[in-house]
C-alpha cells in the first residue's frame, strides 16, 4: 500500500560552491558519511550534493503526505535520513524512524518502506521518493 509519494528537482549549478563549505555547516543537512561521498570526487561534488538535498526534499514531501495532520521539520528529517548505496551502487535511503518519530513528537506509525530514485542530466538533478506501508 502506498503511503506517501515526494518528487523534487534542482539545478546541479546551485550546489558548485558547497564542496567549499565548511563541514560544520553541511553537518546540519547531511550525514558524515554522504560528506564524505560527496567530497571524493570534486568533478561530481555538486551533482552528489544535488542529490542528496533533492531527496530530503522529495522524502520530506512524501512523509507530510504519509503522515496526514502533522507539521514535520525539514531539518529534523535531513538528520533523521541519509542516502546510501547498494554495493552495485543503487541508491537506498536509511531512515532512523525511532529517532525522527520521538524528535517530532509522532505517535507509532506503519512500518515504512522507503524507495528511491534518482537521475541527472547536465543541469538537473531530480529524485523520487515513495513510502509504502511494509
Amino acid at each position: 500500500m502506498i503511503l506517501g509519494i515526494g518528487i523534487d528537482a534542482v539545478e546541479t549549478a546551485r550546489f558548485a560552491s558547497w564542496r567549499t563549505y565548511p563541514r560544520s555547516r553541511l553537518q546540519r543537512i547531511f550525514s558524515d558519511a554522504e560528506i564524505d561521498y560527496c567530497l571524493s570526487s570534486l568533478t561530481k561534488s555538486a551533482q552528489r550534493f544535488a542529490a542528496r538535498f533533492a531527496a530530503r526534499e522529495a522524502f520530506f514531501k512524501a512523509l507530510d503526505t504519509a503522515i496526514p495532520g502533522h507539521s514535520l521539520s525539514l531539518l529534523a528529517v535531513c538528520r533523521h535520513m541519509q542516502v546510501t548505496r547498494t554495493q552495485r551502487g543503487a541508491a537506498l535511503i536509511a531512515v532512523d524512524w525511532k529517532q525522527l518519530l520521538a524528535q517530532e513528537k509522532l505517535s507509532k506509525i506503519p512500518t515504512i518502506a522507503s524507495l528511491i530514485s534518482i537521475t541527472h542530466t547536465k543541469t538537473t538533478t531530480t529524485v523520487i521518493i515513495l513510502l509504502q506501508k511494509e
